[in-house]
């Protein structure tokens, strides 16, 4: 399975969806930047908001 962080930008460029995007499933801007960079963990509400924004399976956002 594909690292959660890697899928996700996978999954981004493919649906041609910004970082600014990511902020109604994460939260802030900041908060955007720290799980893409590796600085903070996805949560369990990240991980099901980003399965609906994204139709990624749970199964690998939550490998993080």
């Amino acid at each position: 399975m594909p690292e959660p962080i890697t899928a996700i930008k996978e999954a981004m460029e493919m649906a041609e969806i910004k970082y600014k995007n990511l902020i109604s499933a994460i939260g802030s801007k900041t908060t955007v930047s720290l799980v893409l960079n590796l600085k903070r963990a996805l949560t369990i509400n990240m991980d099901r908001n980003l399965h609906e924004l994204l139709g990624l399976p749970v199964e690998v956002l939550i490998m993080s």
